[in-house]
């Protein structure tokens, strides 16, 4: 009878299309789900926290299951010792929001100049033909570009000092990440506005080919940015130790 109840809900479930939530029965399988649930930065450097974590439960498994201990009772003692994800967490989401300043930094940095020599290129090879109408926009989109591309580089160039070897001697600011977080909004913003400017462009410009390719690769340039500073934002945000 119990079987037939079993399969009738089995069948049930399927038909409405609903599955239910695997629960892992594994306390280490469900501890480091945890852990890696409460963390963001970039990818890599997550999965290699999160492995020397698991490395570091699965000694400690081991060491109790050599003293005699059941793996079950081991796994519980592993995670007991170790402290709740909740916990841990802010100790590793530190290195994580450094990372991920970093490669902000890192993208700000080398994606915004090279939109602005794009820009400055098709401003330079059109701005005396006869197709050139749009002067003081471009002027005006010419100077923000450049602003934004020298404190994105400026400030680039400080994280990553501060962030290297300066960080065995000199303490972090704080704020750091948030800045990076926010100044990388800022130049997205600046190659999105500048992508769309140069498809217009491309309309009226002699070199339409080369404003089409700039524009290209102003919008490929925006999302690169945009996506690394939204997650360090992201970042920023959680608590750290």
């Amino acid at each position: 009878m119990s079987t037939g109840v079993g399969m009738e809900t089995s069948i049930g479930a399927a038909a409405s299309g609903k599955r239910r939530p695997a629960v892992p029965s594994d306390p280490i399988d469900a501890y480091v789900a945890a852990l890696a649930d409460s963390l963001r930065g970039p990818s890599r450097t997550k999965s290699r926290l999160v492995a020397e974590i698991r490395d570091g439960l699965d000694d400690a498994v081991s060491a109790h299951t050599r003293a005699g201990v059941p793996y079950e009772r081991a796994a519980e003692l592993a995670v007991r010792d170790f402290g709740s994800p909740d916990h841990l967490a802010p100790t590793f989401q530190y290195e994580l929001t450094i990372a991920q300043a970093r490669r902000t930094a890192r993208a700000a940095a080398l994606t915004v100049p090279l939109a602005v020599a794009c820009w400055l290129l098709i401003w330079t090879a059109s701005h005396d033909t006869a197709t050139w109408q749009l002067p003081r926009t471009t002027s005006l989109l010419t100077v923000h570009l450049v602003a934004v591309a020298a404190v994105a580089s400026v400030l680039a160039a400080a994280t990553l000092a501060a962030t290297g070897r300066l960080a065995r001697w000199l303490p972090t600011p704080h704020r750091l990440p948030l800045a990076v977080a926010w100044t990388g909004t800022a130049a997205s913003i600046a190659m999105a506005i500048a992508a769309l400017v140069l498809v217009t462009l491309s309309v009226v410009v002699t070199n339409w080919p080369l404003a089409v390719a700039a524009g290209a690769l102003a919008a490929a340039s925006h999302a690169v940015v945009a996506s690394s500073a939204r997650t360090c934002r992201q970042c920023a945000r959680l608590p750290v130790n």
